[in-house]
């Protein structure tokens, strides 16, 4: 597609030429972003709510606020990020200078999902800009709506041939991923995922994936279920259950699981009323193939709550689902939608057995007074993120890395960690042409004498301040010699 070749090249010509790199250009341009979310926050707004459903609130709080908080962390600390890291030395290179400069990629490619529209789109964007890349964006064409604004949008606020939109369905992206790009974020799917990885590898690109999977949410017998449920409620029923690191299932002791379910039934009515349809607050199913997808999910389970629909409104209830097979299709893909089974366990010991033997979560869950249990349950399972007590909190804490591990994804992004992934960690050593008879211990011929100073001096690295006081001990050892030789003659 000419679209497509025309973008990736203009995109790649900016970038040569040097324009993404001046600390100024990049403050700019990430300024320009957050002008377009404030001047255009209506639009925006008016774009979710046909895609989504989405509120004036859902829209400011998930969506545009981590994008803001995301680009003034970058406006007050990427002068501090962009200065070179300083690291410690060896005695080989004592009298050099030794860091790590981070360099931009070159020209990227961000692949958002249609679950949060935009968030998934120019949070990372922040980061390639931060960092000093050309980036090519791709919005998914599921939100569709959304997708034509940012593609409106963007090219009027941000350096249009830097960062330039393109729009399409699956033959759009599978012709982009034709092209050799120096890094792709992708977020959405395992099996789109699979896809992405697979032809990036033809250009050896590395990639930052951010899937999914089905989050567990484990609620001990020791906890405040009254509180807890309300967080469960809150987390899995935000944006109609589409929430890639929504709790996905709940497991729990079966002498609770009735409480559960009544608690969680309480917390519904109180964030949505009796009819969540008639309330501005709840969402709704992104299309018909999601619905239906959804849907047959339900079909033969012991639906104890909920299980209302509408597929002329997309619209699925708060629904709550008991003795679930732990073999049952609900149970071997995620969920995506507003439906919560529970799994009954006997003990935190069965719950992390249960959780060891699935694919690694994106998220994982758990509620309990009991710090060491806790504790346990990190150690002893693997997830790309945990939160205890609540949930999802920690995609909103900049300083935490957000990505997935094993099939949930691989890479991390958010604050710092967005500038790190788009960035290369250069390492740089800087010699003079001086003292080169202190050389000559590594030259031909060898020695044995030579071999073992050398052994010595490479293994003295890392010390700190015992190292760089040994250095200037040896240092005012050779200046005193060569004083005593001078002054002989």
């Amino acid at each position: 597609m000419d679209r497509v070749k025309t973008a990736v090249a203009g995109a790649r010509a900016a970038y040569n030429l040097g324009k993404t790199r001046p600390l100024e250009f990049r403050l700019q341009q990430l300024r320009a972003m957050e002008k377009m979310l404030t001047e255009r926050k209506d639009l925006f707004s008016e774009a979710l709510q046909k895609d989504l459903h989405k509120n004036d609130f859902a829209v400011q709080i998930y969506e545009m606020a981590g994008i803001v908080g995301e680009i003034t962390l970058a406006l007050n600390k990427l002068h501090e990020w962009m200065e070179p890291e300083h690291v410690s030395k060896n005695m080989m290179t004592m009298m050099d200078t030794v860091y790590i400069q981070r360099q931009p990629l070159g020209v990227v490619l961000i692949i958002g999902a249609w679950n949060y529209p935009l968030a998934l789109v120019l949070q990372p964007l922040v980061g390639a800009i931060a960092a000093g890349n050309a980036a090519v964006v791709k919005p998914s064409e599921v939100s569709g709506n959304t997708a034509q604004l940012l593609a409106q949008l963007l090219p009027q606020y941000l350096d249009k041939d830097t960062y330039p939109v393109i729009t399409g369905g699956a033959e759009v992206a599978t012709e982009l991923l034709k092209h050799p790009f120096d890094h792709i974020l992708y977020t959405g799917s395992t099996a789109v995922g699979r896809i992405v990885m697979e032809a990036a590898a033809k250009h050896l690109t590395p990639v930052t994936l951010e899937l999914g999977g089905k989050s567990p949410c484990y609620v001990d017998t020791d906890c405040d279920l009254d509180v807890a449920c309300r967080r469960i409620a809150w987390g899995r029923y935000t944006n109609c259950g589409q929430t890639c690191i929504a709790p996905d299932y709940i497991l729990c002791s079966e002498n609770i699981q009735d409480q559960v379910v009544k608690k969680i039934v309480t917390a519904i009515t109180e964030f949505y009323g009796n009819d969540p349809q008639k309330s501005p607050d709840y969402g709704r199913i992104v299309n018909q193939r999601h619905f239906q997808r959804i849907m047959s999910l339900l079909e033969g389970a012991n639906v104890v709550y909920g299980g209302k629909n509408n597929v002329e409104d997309l619209y699925i209830a708060p629904t709550i689902v008991t003795d679930v097979d732990p073999d049952s299709r609900i149970m071997q893909e995620e969920i995506f939608g507003p439906v919560l089974p529970i799994v009954t366990v006997n003990g935190v010991d069965e719950a992390i057995a249960f959780i060891s033997r699935r694919d690694k979560p994106l998220a994982l869950y758990v509620f309990s007074h009991n710090k060491k249990l806790i504790q346990k349950m990190i150690r002893m399972t693997s997830s790309g993120g945990v939160t205890a007590n609540d949930c999802l909190i920690h995609y909103s804490i900049a300083a935490l890395p957000f990505g997935g591990v094993g099939k949930s994804g691989f890479g991390a992004y958010h604050g710092k960690h967005s500038f790190d992934t788009f960035s290369h960690r250069r390492a740089c050593v800087l010699k003079s042409l001086g003292m080169e008879k202190a050389n000559n211990i590594r030259y031909a011929p060898a020695t044995d004498s030579k071999m073992k100073w050398l052994l010595w001096l490479l293994a003295k690295q890392g010390e700190g301040k015992k190292l760089q006081l040994i250095g200037f001990l040896i240092l005012g050892t050779l200046v005193s010699i060569v004083m005593k030789f001078y002054f002989a003659w």
